[in-house]
């Protein structure tokens, strides 16, 4: 056993570690993968299985704001290395770094320019007319309106986790949304400088405004995952993972004002998707179009995008094979935590696999 003044050593050495050096600390991004497509400051990586069974390669699209982290977080807690040991080849949309340059990039931009050039891409290098598209938070909302107006051949099946589909349902957050719109119709001058006159340059939000907003969606547990720290400073592992997730948190990428304008006004303050139709410069897109089969899942403590704004979608396409889930964490846990790799993991490469082609030996 550890001298008390071995421990006080121990701890020290981890707590100048954690403040000093805490890049060393990082264990995210570990997996290997080769980059099959780029254009501007979009890549689409490409992480192979050596165990592939399943023809249709697994897509995961990012969100903005967040970087690459969360999907490959810990090297024995990892989303991507856990669907390439489940037999399928994975590949990952990683919008880069946006600034305020791509202001004017909005919800249309990834609709019908970005998302299609990617998957072009992904099906020329996987040799695959097919794939399962997964995508989270607002990236959920992209492949949603992507499919819902391309009605795509590719997408075999869709996967939208923590999506705002009835924004007035997600508790408080919907509450206030749901009172702005009010307050704004009430007035049409306002309304007509919100949705129409606002610049975008105004709306702009920068990576650090960002992270500042994911903490405060879970001060508690920010607050308490500092205390769990400063109690365990001994445990090397539990120091790493903490600088690990903070690396995540501390490192977001900016919001461009055409994407804020569109998530804020157009999704969440006029809820048009609760009524499974949206219109974006007068391009109207019905989620009735989804015929593929589909998976929606919602975080049991998500406070950002509960439950019951994430389900109706299962309600307002024309899919004949719906799934709903409710998964262990909040919005940022649903994809990261250890309950979700435990509980919810299986069950996604589970439906996966039924409905995906094996690889014929």
């Amino acid at each position: 056993m550890k001298s008390l003044v071995e421990q006080q050593k121990i701890n020290f050495k981890h707590l100048a570690m954690r403040v000093f050096d805490a890049d060393r600390l990082v264990l995210s991004q570990s997996t290997p993968y080769q980059v099959i497509a780029e254009f501007k400051q979009t890549r689409v990586r490409f992480y192979a299985s050596e165990n592939k069974r399943y023809r249709e390669p697994l897509v995961f699209t990012a969100p903005l704001a967040i970087n690459m982290d969360i999907y490959d977080l810990y090297p024995y807690r990892s989303l991507i290395k856990h669907f390439q040991e489940s037999g399928f080849d994975v590949y990952l949309i990683d919008w880069g770094k946006l600034t305020y340059k791509n202001y004017q990039v909005n919800f249309l931009s990834f609709i019908d320019k970005f998302i299609p050039r990617c998957i072009e891409a992904i099906q020329k290098h996987s040799k695959s007319e097919k794939i399962s598209l997964h995508g989270w938070s607002m990236a959920g909302i992209f492949v949603t309106l992507y499919t819902a107006r391309h009605k795509p051949n590719a997408v075999k099946n869709l996967i939208v986790l923590g999506s705002p589909i009835d924004s007035y349902a997600s508790g408080y957050i919907g509450r206030l949304y749901k009172t702005l719109a009010y307050v704004t119709t009430r007035n049409p001058v306002i309304k007509d400088y919100i949705y129409n006159r606002l610049p975008k340059l105004m709306i702009h939000s920068p990576g650090f405004l960002n992270s500042l907003g994911f903490k405060l969606l879970d001060p508690k547990g920010w607050i308490d995952g500092n205390i769990q720290l400063l109690k365990n400073l001994d445990n090397l592992k539990l120091v790493q993972e903490d600088a690990t997730l903070s690396h995540f948190l501390n490192n977001m990428i900016d919001y461009p004002g055409g994407i804020n304008q569109d998530m804020l006004f157009n999704v969440w303050m006029q809820n048009p998707l609760k009524n499974g139709a949206i219109t974006l410069k007068n391009k109207t897109i019905e989620l009735k179009n989804i015929e593929c089969s589909l998976l929606v899942g919602a975080g049991k403590s998500d406070q950002l995008v509960t439950s019951e704004a994430a389900f109706p979608l299962t309600q307002l396409t024309n899919s004949q094979d719906v799934t709903f889930t409710l998964i262990p964490g909040g919005h940022l846990g649903l994809m990261s935590s250890q309950n979700s790799s435990i509980e919810f993991w299986p069950t996604l490469t589970t439906w996966l696999t039924e409905r995906s082609t094996p690889i014929k030996r």
